[in-house]
């Protein structure tokens, strides 16, 4: 089975954009350390200091599933349920190297 790759596209609420920022990078470390994890990167929008996405590739499904049931997951999930705007995901498959 294919690698996937998250692609979480965050839109903070106005005022809290340094809020949902502080609970973003609380999820970096955990995420990473997680068995399957190739990669778990935090990207801010040069144009819109509220927006932020993370790039996430996960060796597999089995271990996608794992991250999302995760305790540090769902803590953050919780953590930034009042801080954000609008959420858009992108499960996503390299078709080209």
């Amino acid at each position: 089975m294919s690698a996937i790759t998250i692609m979480a596209v965050l839109q903070a609420k106005e005022g809290k954009e340094q809020e949902l920022f502080d609970e973003l990078q609380k999820v970096i470390s955990p995420s990473r350390a997680e068995e399957g994890c190739i990669e778990y990167t935090l990207h801010q929008s040069m144009d819109d200091n509220g927006t932020f996405a993370f790039y996430e590739t996960w060796k597999d499904e089995a271990a996608l599933q794992a991250h999302i049931e995760s305790t540090h997951y769902q803590t953050y999930r919780l953590a930034v349920e009042g801080l954000i705007e609008k959420r858009e995901v992108h499960r996503l498959h390299k078709v080209a190297q």
